[in-house]
């Protein structure tokens, strides 16, 4: 993918590359625009918003080598959060935070040309008062995690604890696990990856290992359960880059099942997982193991915050969350499990 310019009225252009050749447009635009939940994109595409050759097209369009794609992003004139009624998973909440289990596919907060469907959103309906710290577009965030990586996070009311907690997040001081499904069986039971990680040269949306300006980024592992070609492990990252998990992964050769930016795939298929099994071939056989075979068992990063570790300035005591894994990354550990026993 090329980007060629995204000129004042907000219009982004795209050239296709030949790896992505006969992907659909839909699942292409969600891939590539990690702020946009698949739900906008695919609003945007009905909207005519999307065009491939100066023609509209439909979400189900397969893109061509050379396609050029012309999105049009719906402007935004003011720094107004609208309030929208979005479900909140809530663990945890005081009357100076919150702490959510994230839905996949929600982004955290409006970007510009992004005005809906956030977490913000959400907020906005849910809270009478959020933290203004991190500006009107980012009531209540201190942090954030990627729009298709599920789990625990932290929202904050009260200014005087976001700043005492963002304090606590510069001085790393707090806590957080992730539970991630990686391509490979890992032959190290745990290890420390420490390596600094920058803008990718060659695609500015994207992360990479960068020695010469990179920032410190220090990710530790720990194998929770080996399968036949994959491993569920637990990560803790002693740094809070952006995409740190993901780039660490797949610079170790582990990169994570279904991440369209760093594991070529975007999706995962029964298909994908009897891959390195050799022993079993039969349609019966794939059956056994998923309901629809033609559906993806996960069609987004096997990534999901699990835990959430910080000191609470106000009640004056460490705190600890834990959020519930979501139905699609169970159904692949679960899955993978049948595979293991159907081969033991």
């Amino acid at each position: 993918m090329t980007v060629l310019e995204k000129d004042k009225s907000d219009q982004i252009q795209l050239i296709v590359k030949k790896k992505y050749h006969s992907k659909r447009i839909d699942k292409y635009l969600v891939s590539r625009l990690q702020d946009y939940s698949r739900s906008n994109i695919q609003k945007l595409i009905k909207e005519e918003a999307v065009k491939v050759n100066n023609v509209a097209v439909k979400n189900s369009y397969e893109i061509k080598l050379k396609d050029v794609i012309s999105i049009q992003l719906p402007t935004k004139d003011d720094d107004h959060i609208t309030p929208e009624n979005i479900p909140l998973d809530v663990i945890y909440e005081d009357e100076y935070l919150m702490v959510l289990n994230k839905s996949p596919d929600m982004v955290v907060h409006p970007a510009r040309g992004h005005a809906s469907g956030t977490l913000v959103n959400a907020l906005a309906f849910h809270c009478n008062k959020l933290s203004s710290i991190n500006g009107p577009l980012r009531p209540g965030i201190i942090h954030r995690l990627d729009r298709d990586t599920s789990g625990v996070i932290l929202v904050v009311k009260d200014e005087k604890v976001h700043k005492h907690l963002a304090l606590q997040f510069e001085e790393r001081k707090i806590e957080k696990e992730y539970l991630a499904v990686i391509k490979g069986k890992s032959e190290m039971d745990s290890d420390k990856i420490d390596l600094p990680i920058g803008k990718d040269k060659r695609d500015r949306k994207k992360m990479a290992i960068r020695h010469d300006t990179g920032k410190s980024a220090v990710s530790i592992f720990e194998v929770i359960e080996r399968f036949f070609g994959y491993t569920l492990v637990r990560v803790i990252p002693e740094t809070g880059r952006t995409h740190q998990i993901r780039v660490h992964m797949r610079t170790i050769g582990h990169p994570i099942i279904a991440d369209s930016e760093y594991g070529n795939s975007n999706a995962c298929y029964i298909e994908d997982l009897m891959k390195p099994v050799k022993e079993i071939h039969s349609l019966a056989k794939l059956k056994e193991l998923c309901n629809n075979i033609d559906e993806p068992i996960i069609d987004r990063q096997a990534l999901h915050a699990y835990r959430i570790k910080f000191f609470h300035p106000v009640y004056n005591k460490t705190v600890e969350f834990t959020a519930e894994m979501p139905e699609d990354m169970l159904n692949l550990i679960t899955t993978l499990r049948r595979i293991n026993a159907l081969l033991n």
